[in-house]
Parts: C-alpha cells; sequence; structure tokens
C-alpha cells in the first residue's frame, strides 16, 4: 500500500469522483448519528480524507463547525477549496501529517482503510490524542474479525485495503482513550463498518 500510488490514483479521479458524487449522501446518516454525541457548543471539526466533494464539510459547516481537510490528493483538494474557500485544507498523508490542534470530531470515511496494516495503530492513536475533551471520532473500516488486506478496482484504478479486524480497533480505541458508542455494518452483507467513538476521562 504505496501512499504515492494512492495520491496518484485519486489525482487521476479528482473529475470523475466529483461528477459521481456532487449529490450523493452517502454516509450522512451516520455522520448525522455522529453529531448527536458531540458536545452542545463543539465548533472544531477535521475531515480524513475530504476528498473534493465535500458533503461531510458542507453539513458541518451548516451546523456551525469551523472546518478543516485533509486528502493524500493535491488534484482533490485544489478542487475543494474551489468549493469550499472558508475551510482550512491541507494535502498530505495521514501517516505523517501533523494535527495542528485539538477537534472536537475528526470523520475518517473511507480513508484510513488504504493505510498499510503496520501504519493503523499509530494512525489511530495520533487520531485519538487529536480529539478535544469528549471529542468525537467517526471512522470506517473493514468488518473481519482478523486483520487482513484485500485489492480491489475503484473508476478504473486498483487500490489496496487493510484492516485490524473489529476486535482490534475496539481494544485500541479503547487502550487510547476512546469508548464505542456506536458501532453498524452499514452495507451489510458487505464487510464495511462505521464506528463512533468519544474520549472519555478514566481514572
Amino acid at each position: 500500500m504505496d501512499p504515492r500510488q494512492t495520491e496518484k490514483n485519486y489525482d487521476a479521479l479528482a473529475s470523475w469522483w466529483l461528477e459521481q458524487m456532487k449529490e450523493s449522501t452517502y454516509g450522512l446518516a451516520a455522520l448525522e448519528r455522529a453529531l448527536m454525541f458531540v458536545e452542545q457548543g463543539a465548533r472544531q471539526a477535521l475531515d480524513i480524507g475530504c476528498g473534493c466533494e465535500g458533503r461531510f464539510l458542507k453539513m458541518l459547516m451548516e451546523r456551525g463547525f469551523h472546518c478543516a481537510g485533509l486528502d493524500i490528493s493535491r488534484e482533490m483538494i485544489a478542487t475543494a477549496m474551489k468549493r469550499y474557500p472558508t475551510v482550512d485544507f491541507a494535502v498530505g498523508d495521514m501517516c505523517t501529517w501533523p494535527l495542528p490542534r485539538q477537534y472536537d470530531l475528526i470523520t475518517a470515511w473511507d480513508s484510513a482503510f488504504h493505510l498499510p496494516l503496520e501504519s493503523h495503530e499509530p494512525v489511530l492513536a495520533k487520531l485519538c490524542e487529536g480529539l478535544s475533551q469528549d471529542g468525537v471520532l467517526l471512522l470506517t473500516c473493514g468488518g473481519g474479525e482478523e486483520p487482513g488486506s484485500i485489492q480491489g478496482e475503484f473508476g478504473g484504478k486498483r487500490f489496496e485495503y487493510s484492516s485490524l479486524g473489529i476486535p482490534q480497533f475496539a481494544r485500541l480505541l479503547w487502550r487510547f482513550g476512546c469508548a464505542i458508542r456506536h458501532m453498524e455494518y452499514d452495507q451489510y452483507p458487505e464487510n464495511h463498518v462505521y464506528i463512533i467513538a468519544k474520549k472519555v476521562s478514566r481514572n
């Protein structure tokens, strides 16, 4: 899972992706559910793997959030900047990009599953650390029981995907100070899961 190849593939797909997704509501029901767990007065949100279409960013801005977006694809970000000029966009690899602040809500919808297996744990630790007190994390992952990797085609490009498995994600979230508030196989029978976790104080 070479991040440079992921970047190259998404650069090539930016225009196609915008056309495909410009009216999409994919994932918004999960985001709506995640917002139920966000504390009153929360105002800082980060979308990891935001892409160019920005439906998550649009909903969050409508709810009064100041938004930031990160994507590995320069073309995706260039398109997104034209659509949402008030968002703080950055081009970067989630494995190495330093979070500039803590956020009340971090979303990683269909983005972290491109990581190599060995990168999931450090990235998850970074995202949990990047949550403010009582902050909420929404992420998707493969819904298997064991760690594994697969390949698939999307938009005519070959991508690789990996997952630690649901039990390991649950253990790591708790280790990194977050408790799962909701988990759903939202595309059953496909092994696609979204998890909502909330940062908790533990004595």
